[in-house]
């Protein structure tokens, strides 16, 4: 990303030029393994959002102290902290979820995103475009869960966050993992055709991030 790009378009190219699930394809197991209902994936994506804004954030403020030898390790380790923050608080305040979705919370850490933004963007920009490039790739990862999420759960349940609509239960593989990769698929290919039909197919001009 280079430093003349404006903060709005950072910000837009998170959300879906160049957004993480859809367009860039990182972290996609996580993704369909906690989708299976809106809720699991609204607070995934908070956590996502959460640590890669921090994450961006502290590389950018300490870029200039950590020794091009060990950046991974440190990259890891400060993703790490910000990911025990985000892990104590929804033990204590999302018991029920947290039962459900506890180990892709630590799981975080490994994330492809999140170490690919810390290595290609905050540590070769200052303070304010990686916190504008870590929120907008945060949403952008929060945003592909909740459609996959309420894709996959009114499919797949007749709910939605949990509330019945449907009578009956509709496809019951689309809440299997089967069905998540499924849902992730026609969505890569609904988003792929509305860039070539309305933008001329110019998104996602950095997929090797």
């Amino acid at each position: 990303m280079s430093n003349n790009v404006s903060l709005g378009t950072l910000f837009k190219n998170g959300i879906f030029g160049e957004n993480p699930v859809f367009r860039l394809a990182l972290s996609l197991c996580p993704a369909v393994a906690v989708t299976s209902g809106v809720k699991n994936g609204f607070l995934m994506g908070v956590a996502v959002l959460f640590v890669m804004t921090m994450t961006n954030v502290t590389v950018s403020l300490l870029r200039n102290f950590i020794n091009p030898k060990v950046r991974i390790p440190s990259y890891v380790f400060i993703t790490a902290t910000w990911v025990t923050v985000i892990d104590l608080v929804m033990s204590a305040y999302q018991r029920t979820v947290y039962k459900e979705m506890g180990l892709y919370i630590m799981l975080i850490v490994a994330f492809a995103i999140i170490l690919s933004r810390a290595e290609m963007f905050a540590s070769k920009n200052k303070l304010l475009p990686s916190f504008v490039d870590g929120v907008g790739m945060g949403l952008g990862f929060l945003l592909a869960l909740m459609l996959l999420g309420v894709f996959r759960e009114f499919l797949g349940k007749g709910s939605f966050w949990g509330v019945q609509i449907l009578p009956v239960k509709p496809l019951l593989i689309m809440i299997m993992p089967t069905g998540g990769f499924f849902a992730m698929g026609l969505m890569m290919g609904w988003l792929n055709w509305i860039d070539r039909k309305f933008f001329g197919g110019t998104g996602a001009s950095s997929g090797g991030h």
